[in-house]
């Protein structure tokens, strides 16, 4: 037989792309309309046209664009996570100062360096929805397991890890907050510095 013959016989395979590679070109997709066009001025045919697949392609992987926004908000807060837990991987186990200062020196660091992101999926919601999301927030999870070992290494005292935590969370987007108002964001290392000072004080545990 004419192998040649043959593969003209065969029939070309549309190149297909995964389910979690449409789902992650719909979230990028959204992501840049957001940004760059507005949330409410982007509609659901834009982000399908960005990504390149059909319309009907978007309800396979969200009800709606509010599903898909929550979806955004859940992937920067596992991204923020993720760069967390790997600066904390360079700290020696036994450095609670240090592993609190890098905990603070990453979340200013990730949050002024992904602002327009981050306000974009966070400054638009309900207030209600806005509880949900602290009450779920990874980030804070994060920190409390860190305040807890600090507490079982005998080295902080911290009655309630997860309100600790918390206080803590808020008072690093505070200082952001307040360094963008007033301009400041290139001291980085002085909003740390408060911080880390501030916090270990208040967790060291009296002799």
């Amino acid at each position: 037989m004419d192998k040649s013959t043959d593969i003209k016989k065969t029939p070309l395979h549309r190149r297909t792309r995964s389910p979690h590679t449409r789902r992650t070109a719909l979230m990028d997709a959204a992501e840049h309309l957001f940004l760059t066009k507005g949330l409410h001025e982007t509609r659901i045919e834009d982000i399908t046209a960005a990504a390149h697949v059909a319309k009907g392609t978007f309800y396979i992987y969200f009800h709606s664009r509010d599903s898909l926004l929550h979806a955004l908000q859940q992937r920067f807060m596992a991204s923020f996570c993720t760069r967390i837990d790997t600066a904390l991987a360079q700290c020696r186990p036994d450095d609670w100062e240090s592993q609190l200062r890098t905990w603070f020196t990453t979340a200013v660091d990730g949050l002024l360096d992904q602002m327009m992101v981050h306000d974009m999926l966070f400054q638009d919601i309900h207030p209600k929805q806005g509880r949900s999301l602290m009450s779920e927030n990874p980030l804070i999870e994060q920190l409390s397991a860190l305040l807890q070992q600090g507490a079982q290494a005998n080295v902080w005292q911290v009655p309630a890890p997860n309100m600790m935590a918390l206080m803590m969370f808020h008072a690093m987007h505070g200082v952001v907050d307040d360094a963008l108002a007033r301009g400041e964001v290139d001291h980085r290392s002085s909003l740390v510095g408060i911080l880390t000072e501030t916090f270990s004080k208040t967790l060291r545990q009296s002799t």
